[in-house]
Formats: C-alpha cells, sequence, structure tokens
C-alpha cells in the first residue's frame, strides 16, 4: 500500500518498541506522523529516520504524536 500526505491512517495493531500493543484505533483524532519503512539499515530508510529524529522535538511542541512502522524488528 502505497500512502501519500494527508491519506486517512489504515487500520493496524502492532507491538511498539517496548512490547506494548498499539492500535491505529488509539490514535483517532490525534495529531500522528505515521511513518513507515521497508527495510532496517538502508540508506534511504536511514536518511528518512535521521530527518524525523532530528525534527521530533518541532512535532512534539505541536502537539503531533510520531509512530514509525516496519515489517522488521
Amino acid at each position: 500500500m502505497i500512502m501519500k500526505t494527508g491519506d486517512r491512517m489504515p487500520r493496524f495493531e502492532a507491538l511498539d518498541q517496548d512490547g506494548n500493543v498499539l492500535k491505529s484505533d488509539e490514535l483517532i483524532g490525534k495529531k500522528t506522523v505515521l511513518y513507515a519503512y521497508p527495510a532496517d539499515m538502508t540508506p534511504g530508510c536511514t536518511s528518512e529516520a535521521c530527518s524525523l529524529a532530528d525534527s521530533h522535538e518541532r512535532f512534539i511542541a505541536l502537539g503531533y504524536r510520531v509512530v514509525g512502522v516496519s515489517k522488521n524488528s
């Protein structure tokens, strides 16, 4: 599935970095940056992740939650 800026978030359930279940329904109505990447440790994905990390505090200050999604561990 290819998403574009402004698309509605697909429904999902996944484990977060601490092993807790995160459900997309918990994010409905909240400002969320959903970041999906296909592969760990690749130049493109690493560059995107670094850019988001650099802007993380700004997103938080604007009331956004940043959620990264990957099929990798």
